[in-house]
């Protein structure tokens, strides 16, 4: 095997190498090492960024700067705003239809591709009426829709997907057409991981654990016609319009995620140099792992169909649990981690979020053509 040698065999019973779980994403090396550096002392303020008043000036340049990062990489145009919110996706499958489907009697849409969609339908469910117009719950989400297969409501107050299916390792390649509905996506897994045609969109959402940062922080990204209507009777910490006009400080925001959001912009930027180039990173890892499942003749059988896979989240099972069970063993004595699936699937996850590098695809490769040689 040419990335496993013996020496990170024996270093990895002290220290794993390469962690793909699916839950909480990496960082990149030079953040983390920022990070702690910051947990001292932010860059030339004698101040830890743990202990920001946010009413400063330099919470408010941390928040201007990540802003600016943000619309850069995703070249977004000045009629959406930019938060930063609390509450995870989760808050957001609540806080949407209060906010963006004011007229109680109108239908919202939603399509329903995995688990985390199924989640966002119910909660809205509970909030306003809703209709679902594709579920892939019979076919146990191992696609998205086609086009032609749901009918959007033209009168809905907004349509809502997920971009990427993290538990089934399912992704949307193109935006959702909804012709003049507002479209709006969780994007909570794929976020900053390629370039987006955000003027396809009236609201995203994503929270920073997978791809931008660490947990605690939620960027959404909102166009100014859909504050317009909101209901006064909202609760204000609920109401994105007390968000928008306290420009993400109405209660004391979590300055330290947001710095690390900040670092990790800074990366993509400066190092990565831009979500075209990250894109291509992204395609290259997940076409080295697709490969080994492709090639395997069935030992390794991925849940998507091809034409629905994600780039992001590759999820696959074994011939047997028993075998699932022995991988999972023999790959962490080895520095893999991570890799077991979600609890309301079971199987093998391998997460690629943005800061895994290839060398970590490559040295899963070679460990699963491995296992697969000794047990098939």
């Amino acid at each position: 095997m040419n990335y496993i040698t013996q020496d990170k065999i024996n270093a990895s019973t002290t220290k794993h190498l390469y962690n793909f779980a699916g839950g909480v994403g990496l960082l990149p090396p030079k953040v983390i090492k920022e990070s702690q550096e910051a947990i001292v002392e932010v860059p030339n303020t004698g101040i830890s960024a743990l202990v920001i008043d946010h009413r400063s000036q330099l919470c408010r340049n941390i928040f201007d700067e990540v802003e600016t990062n943000i619309r850069t990489l995703l070249n977004i145009p000045s009629n959406y705003q930019v938060l930063f919110l609390q509450g995870g996706a989760s808050l957001q499958f609540a806080m949407i239809p209060m906010n963006c489907c004011p007229n109680q009697s109108q239908l919202t849409n939603y399509i329903v591709s995995g688990y985390w969609s199924q989640k966002s339908s119910k909660e809205a469910q509970k909030i306003r009426k809703s209709h679902i117009i594709w579920d892939g719950t019979s076919e146990k989400y191992q696609r998205i829709p086609k086009p032609n297969e749901y009918q959007i409501d033209f009168d809905a107050a907004y349509l809502h997907y997920c971009s990427n299916e993290t538990v089934e390792g399912l992704q949307f390649s193109h935006p959702v057409d909804t012709g003049n509905v507002p479209l709006i996506c969780d994007m909570s897994s794929d976020f900053l991981t390629k370039p987006v045609e955000i003027t396809k969109y009236g609201l995203i959402y994503a929270h920073a654990q997978k791809n931008i940062g660490a947990a605690g922080v939620t960027v959404v990204i909102i166009r100014d016609d859909l504050v317009e209507n909101i209901s006064d009777e909202i609760p204000a910490i609920l109401d994105y319009r007390s968000h928008i006009k306290m420009k993400s400080i109405y209660n004391t925001p979590p300055i330290f995620a947001i710095y690390v959001v900040l670092l990790v912009t800074r990366w993509l930027l400066n190092d990565i140099g831009g979500l075209e180039n990250m894109t291509q990173l992204n395609q290259r890892k997940a076409s080295v792992l697709y490969d080994v499942l492709d090639q395997s003749q069935g030992f390794y059988q991925g849940h998507a169909d091809q034409d629905s896979r994600s780039l992001i989240n590759v999820v696959f099972n074994l011939p047997t649990p028993e075998l699932e069970i022995q991988l999972l063993e023999a790959a962490q004595k080895v520095g893999i981690i991570g890799l077991k699936g979600h609890r309301s699937l079971g199987g093998l996850r391998a997460s690629l979020y943005n800061p895994m590098p290839i060398d970590g695809v490559l040295y899963l490769r070679d460990f699963l053509e491995e296992f697969q040689a000794k047990y098939s």
